[in-house]
């Protein structure tokens, strides 16, 4: 039980590499269910269209990511929230670019691979298999990677970041 513990309490407060990366992963399913989860109630009980419900679902899933990678993934408490708002924003929409851009290229490579049919792959499967494996691609070597050493932890561009989210949202708001 004591083993358990201890290793619960490692879980929970390592910064260590293991240890944060499961924590990443953690709070990457609840953000992936909160984006889906919140897409199909704007869709079928709010009955917005499909693209505003998949936005708002992400927007929000993103919220509850870098909350969650804030305050338990990567122990980030004491950094300017400020600019960890706008550096993970800026990683998050490079993740959409790459996951998109990614997604179609690996789609386009697959359907032109006519050899793919022969082995048991079918048409229908190749934007899946696209999709899971650019999203694994950009999960581990972009999400990851920039929001532990770049989004959570200070860096030279703090001090710029905040000054670019003050021009765009007004003081009285972030201040209070």
């Amino acid at each position: 039980m004591k083993r358990m513990r201890n290793l619960m309490n490692r879980f929970m407060q390592s910064n260590g590499i293991v240890f944060t990366f499961l924590r990443s992963t953690v709070s990457s399913q609840i953000s992936s269910w909160t984006d889906m989860i919140l897409s199909f109630v704007f869709y079928v009980w709010v009955h917005l269209y499909p693209w505003l419900a998949t936005a708002l679902g992400a927007f929000f899933g993103g919220v509850v990511n870098c909350v969650i990678g804030y305050k338990f993934t990567f122990h980030a408490q004491g950094q300017a929230i400020r600019a960890v708002m706008l550096k993970f924003f800026l990683v998050w929409l490079g993740s959409l670019i790459l996951n998109s851009a990614g997604t179609e290229g690996l789609f386009r490579l697959l359907q032109s691979w006519t050899w793919l049919e022969t082995i048991g792959f079918k048409p229908d499967g190749y934007f899946a298999a696209a999709r899971l494996t650019v999203s694994l691609i950009v999960s581990l070597a972009w999400n990851f990677i920039l929001q532990r050493w770049f989004v959570f932890s200070p860096t030279r561009f703090d001090a710029t970041a905040i000054k670019i989210v003050d021009m765009i949202i007004p003081k009285t708001i972030h201040k209070q």
